[in-house]
């Protein structure tokens, strides 16, 4: 007898443990937490702080370095307040198709899917001077507009050049509603409009004021907000804590999968903080034998990944010992048929072994990204 917490705490995970036992008469044999997003991140905060609450935990795209991220996520409206300029959505996306014609081909079939981005090298100033329709209009990609979609990807940086934090996915949407949204102002013009969540946690969090102005921000100043955020909040609600030591003493098993079309949380980040586990924990083997990280390519902020079986995974490594090498997932491609295809753990990537349907999870093999 199993029970299951989604994006659940500590509290409900002891009383239902209580529950269970005062009704059953005999504890439950084994206890499972189950969220995406936030629910990621507590999952996460679990694993962390409360390592024997839980067998199994699957936690999904997970906002592990909520106090940085945050701040991080408001870069792409910081970058065109500073710029002084406003692609349109149409324009975005122009960006984005163009980059996923580049990369697609990287693993041996075009369909759409890009599945290993940090590798495409694709340049958006190529983009100058192209022609864009947007809502009748005919539209001209600038130098402007490629600059600060460069920016955007490439991710916060100090003046002197320092990273902060990874950049959106190139192959993510950055319109309106996300991170990069602009719509018209009372002139006709293009204006910056931030998602909710980062510009409420700086105003509110950070600068105490809810109706400051988010656009005022300088790029020194956004340099200040992010340490200011991960110095005051970083204990509170960071939950980057790279030592599972004890939940990999607990016996539990931690399995993750993270979209690489994420338009909200950059995949990276998770990325990041699974190298910091392996260097804490003493290599990717030692990682390996409690907690598996998956990246689905295509695949946006917490959309069904492939009505993959995800949980079955995590059951069968908790409850008999096999330790998931794939997670075969239902993706959709770039003419909006679905197709399988078989999540690899990372670090390697999936490739199409050059023969075979390509909308066969059979026809790509799982390869080392050094052997790309």
């Amino acid at each position: 007898m199993c029970f299951w917490c989604w994006n659940d705490r500590l509290q409900t995970a002891v009383v239902a443990k209580q529950v269970i036992g005062d009704y059953y008469g005999r504890p439950a044999s084994c206890a499972y937490f189950n969220g995406c997003s936030t629910g990621g991140r507590q999952g996460y905060a679990e694993a962390q702080h409360h390592p024997d609450d839980y067998d199994g935990i699957l936690a999904d795209a997970p906002v592990v370095d909520w106090d940085e991220f945050e701040v991080a996520t408001l870069w792409p409206q910081v970058v065109m307040n500073n710029e002084k300029t406003y692609p349109s959505g149409c324009g975005f996306e122009a960006f984005n198709t163009a980059a996923i014609k580049v990369c697609d081909p990287l693993d041996g079939v075009e369909d759409g899917l890009v599945e290993n981005p940090v590798r495409c090298d694709f340049d958006p100033r190529r983009l100058i001077g192209t022609k864009v329709v947007c809502e009748g209009k005919e539209l001209t990609v600038t130098a402007a507009d490629a600059a600060v979609v460069r920016k955007i990807w490439d991710g916060p940086r100090t003046a002197s050049g320092k990273k902060l934090w990874s950049g959106v996915p190139i192959d993510a949407d950055l319109k309106f509603p996300y991170l990069a949204g602009t719509l018209p102002d009372a002139d006709g013009g293009l204006k910056g409009v931030p998602f909710p969540v980062p510009s409420v946690w700086v105003a509110t969090w950070l600068k105490e004021q809810p109706s400051f102005d988010i656009s005022t921000i300088t790029y020194s100043q956004f340099t200040d907000l992010f340490r200011q955020s991960r110095t005051e909040y970083d204990e509170v609600i960071g939950t980057d804590n790279p030592d599972l030591s004890a939940f990999r003493g607990s016996g539990g098993k931690l399995l993750t999968w993270h979209g690489r079309q994420d338009q909200l949380i950059p995949t990276q980040g998770t990325v990041a903080y699974r190298r910091q586990v392996e260097r804490k924990t003493g290599g990717a083997q030692r990682v390996d034998d409690f907690c598996r990280l998956f990246l689905a390519p295509g695949t946006a902020h917490c959309a069904p990944t492939g009505q993959t079986d995800d949980l079955g995974a995590l059951r069968a490594w908790v409850e008999q010992g096999k330790a998931p090498s794939t997670l075969t997932a239902t993706l959709t491609n770039s003419s909006g048929e679905q197709v399988t295809r078989d999540l690899c753990a990372y670090p390697k990537v999936s490739r199409h072994k050059g023969h075979g349907d390509p909308a066969a999870a059979d026809s790509f093999r799982c390869v080392h990204p050094l052997r790309y």
